[in-house]
């Protein structure tokens, strides 16, 4: 008997879990990013690096932010004398790999959850430091803006499409021949980036509403996928653990 193919369009370097998961639930992973992040040592980042005794909060939103402060300024945690709330399990297990005290994690891994816990929070004159990608949307620091707070948003790193294009092509060419059973997506860019590459978004679309199990992490990627007209299903915690037995328990 086959064993189901399943699509990964994580970056790279946060395929292994999705990858060992996979195959320990009895399927094929098929390893194909469509979003390469590149730690940047934007104008930004310094700026954070060099106002960082100054914050009151500072917030990871994905374990790449830590990655990449980690590289070009290893010695940032010295002395930190901040809070520190982060979104998501995985953020939160690579912060404290790197010797960070996680203060706040919010039970709904988005930055809308994130803005639940802190709504008891008096962040009137605080100064919180959000190193992530440009790429993101607006809610989290537009949000903490109105809630009176000051913030330093830092470019940490850059999601772009990869600059090897061939495999997202080979990808959407096994799609449209039914070759294969299921595809995760992780974050509206990996979604995006996808339908950038198709020559043909609508055909793409139904063919993944309708011959490909199409699972999102979580609401913000599914609306994502919605907004191309992709029939989804996403899990009730927002991990890709989660998602992967929630895509194998309805294939079955």
């Amino acid at each position: 008997m086959r064993k189901p193919i399943i699509a990964v369009t994580r970056p790279y370097e946060r395929s292994k879990i999705a990858k060992d998961i996979v195959e320990e639930l009895g399927g094929e992973a098929l390893l194909v990013p469509t979003l390469e992040l590149r730690h940047f040592n934007s104008s930004s980042l310094k700026k954070l690096n060099k106002e960082k005794n100054k914050l009151d909060w500072l917030i990871f939103t994905s374990p790449t932010s830590i990655e990449a402060i980690e590289e070009f300024y290893p010695d940032f945690k010295d002395n930190l004398n901040c809070k520190i709330a982060v979104i998501g399990k995985k953020t939160a297990e690579i912060a404290k790999k790197f010797n960070y005290n996680v203060d706040l994690i919010p039970e709904d891994y988005t930055a809308e959850g994130l803005l639940e816990s802190f709504k008891e929070i008096n962040l009137k004159n605080k100064l919180i430091g959000i190193p992530r990608t440009f790429s993101a949307r607006d809610v989290l620091p537009q949000s903490l803006k109105d809630k009176g707070a000051e913030i330093i948003l830092a470019e940490a790193y850059q999601s772009l499409i990869p600059r090897d294009v061939v495999r997202i092509e080979l990808l959407i060419q096994k799609i449209m021949e039914n070759e294969i059973d299921g595809i995760i997506f992780t974050s509206p860019l990996t979604v995006e980036n996808l339908f950038k590459i198709a020559v043909n978004e609508t055909e793409l679309g139904a063919k993944l509403s309708v011959d490909v199990l199409t699972v999102a992490i979580g609401p913000i990627t599914s609306k994502k996928l919605d907004n191309y007209n992709v029939k989804n299903i996403y899990p009730d915690n927002y991990t890709v653990r989660d998602m992967l037995e929630l895509l194998f328990n309805k294939l079955e």
